[in-house]
């Protein structure tokens, strides 16, 4: 029918992007810890918890779950896209949402992760993050101002690079390893981006059927 399918977090300009929101939960001896009927939006405290771990540390592992140029492009909230690091039940906007559940399927939706992301090191990181990540300092302020994940894949790499709970769950080696071959990566790509996407952009990172090229990662 002369279509295919892309895995590229951005492919067109102006058009709704694509992600690979990740549903989450934890269970012990078969019951479901996130659940609880009288908590916030029917949430436990320990859902609360793992949920603010993962927003204190939201740009740390930004990175891990959004791993190449394009990525960047579809984190715009004029195209549904969660680039605010926070929590809501409705807001297509958040960073993290809370689908309605019961006893059974209580979660939280990470909505953040780009389709290209490696699956096992995203939700490793999310499941470490949320169970381990240090928590936010207490803020004062009546109205907290609204956090932002990077914009660009530069801004992701230098926070990725400078967190020291994301050297310690991956491990100096694969840290710094990882942030690396990202940023060899980034540079085949013009800085200056602009709002189109380049043809270069979709054959080094996303064209699956040009060998050559693969066979460089």
């Amino acid at each position: 029918m002369g279509l295919t399918a892309s895995f590229l977090p951005k492919p067109v300009a102006g058009v709704n992007g694509n992600g690979m929101h990740t549903n989450m939960s934890l269970a012990r001896k078969g019951k479901n810890s996130f659940y609880d009927r009288k908590g916030q939006d029917g949430l436990s405290a320990e859902a609360w918890t793992f949920i603010q771990r993962l927003l204190a540390n939201a740009n740390d592992i930004c990175l891990a779950l959004n791993s190449s140029v394009n990525s960047y492009r579809r984190l715009d909230p004029h195209f549904e896209a969660p680039n605010q690091i926070k929590v809501s039940p409705s807001d297509r906007g958040s960073m993290i949402r809370i689908p309605i559940g019961n006893e059974k399927s209580a979660r939280i939706e990470v909505r953040s992760i780009a389709p290209d992301a490696n699956p096992y090191l995203a939700i490793y990181s999310l499941f470490r993050t949320g169970l381990e990540g240090p928590l936010a300092e207490e803020d004062n302020e009546k109205r907290p101002r609204t956090r932002f994940l990077p914009d660009n894949i530069y801004d992701a790499i230098r926070l990725f690079k400078s967190s020291k709970f994301v050297q310690e769950i991956l491990g100096p080696e694969v840290h710094e390893k990882f942030a690396e071959l990202k940023l060899m990566q980034a540079e085949r790509c013009p800085k200056a981006l602009g709002s189109r996407v380049k043809r270069s952009e979709i054959q080094f990172h996303h064209e699956v059927t040009n060998q050559a090229l693969w066979a460089h990662f």
